[in-house]
């Protein structure tokens, strides 16, 4: 069937069509066309005739027309229809990768790994996090969106390992023997508090005793402040398992970080895969 059209006395484009062929057309240009008898039946109005179709020459250049798939279409070719959803299936996931904001500062592999799947992921809950990467013996501090708050050197179990020994926690310094000094791997919903002695630390893993807090510098023979400023990162092992970062380091990023808020701490392991421990995956642009 075919459509009639006519131009009326007052030079106002009017159509005519049998009802069914409304059916037999994709949804977005039925209601592209009504928009242009619209358009048309207000430009005839107040327009003369010759403007009048000037503008209706350039009506189609300046309407984007997006069609949605009829109900026959999808019954009669599905392939089609699964191909173009797919395709902005696809964009939307490229739209939503997003990465940590290191600001120029050195890491690992490793720890730009976690930070974007963190990122990437949401694992974090919108809430800070921290990344301490042992063989690299630095921590990493970011606020919500991932942005770097601050980086520093840090002091970390005497032991090579990513395990604690059970019940390490419940025991005291003096029975802990040389190879239980570990800082354990794994990620920590973390959050400040008090140790024994009424200081301020930041509980990572409060049954083994393990937390981030300032240096300790009470034995002299230790040389904890100059293993701080160490190149060598083997200089950096020296703690029960507690993570060690300077007094003003800890003051000034680490404390304000999870101020009035828990969070999430990710130390990675040294012996173990950052995959296999944290189920994480590589964040491509």
């Amino acid at each position: 069937m075919t459509s009639t059209r006519k131009i009326n006395a007052q030079g106002v484009l009017t159509a005519s069509r049998p009802l069914d062929l409304a059916f037999r057309k994709p949804f977005g240009a039925s209601v592209i066309g009504s928009c242009v008898c619209l358009f048309l039946l207000l430009v005839g109005h107040g327009l003369h005739p010759v403007f009048a179709a000037a503008a209706t020459r350039q009506l189609p250049s300046l309407i984007r027309v997006i069609e949605v798939p009829s109900t026959r279409e999808i019954v009669a070719n599905p392939a089609p229809v699964k191909s173009r959803l797919s395709a902005v299936k696809a964009v939307n996931v490229v739209q939503r990768t997003t990465r940590a904001n290191f600001g120029g500062e050195h890491a690992s592999a490793d720890a730009r790994h976690v930070a974007d799947w963190v990122v990437d992921s949401g694992d974090n809950g919108q809430r800070p996090f921290v990344v301490v990467d042992k063989v690299e013996a630095k921590v990493f501090v970011f606020d919500v969106q991932g942005n770097l708050r601050g980086a520093a050197p840090v002091l970390l179990g005497l032991a090579p390992g990513d395990d604690t020994v059970p019940g390490i926690g419940e025991r005291k310094l003096a029975t802990i023997r040389p190879e239980e000094r570990t800082t354990p791997a794994g990620r920590f919903v973390a959050s400040l508090d008090r140790d024994v002695h009424g200081v301020e630390v930041l509980w990572v893993d409060y049954d083994a005793a393990i937390s981030m807090h300032r240096v300790i510098t009470s034995d002299p023979k230790e040389r904890r402040l100059q293993r701080l400023s160490s190149l060598n990162t083997l200089d950096n092992r020296i703690s029960y398992g507690c993570i060690n970062v300077s007094d003003h380091f800890y003051d000034s990023v680490l404390s304000p970080a999870f101020h009035k808020t828990d969070g999430i701490v990710y130390v990675l392991p040294e012996t173990r895969s950052v995959m296999k421990v944290f189920n994480s995956y590589d964040v491509h642009r």
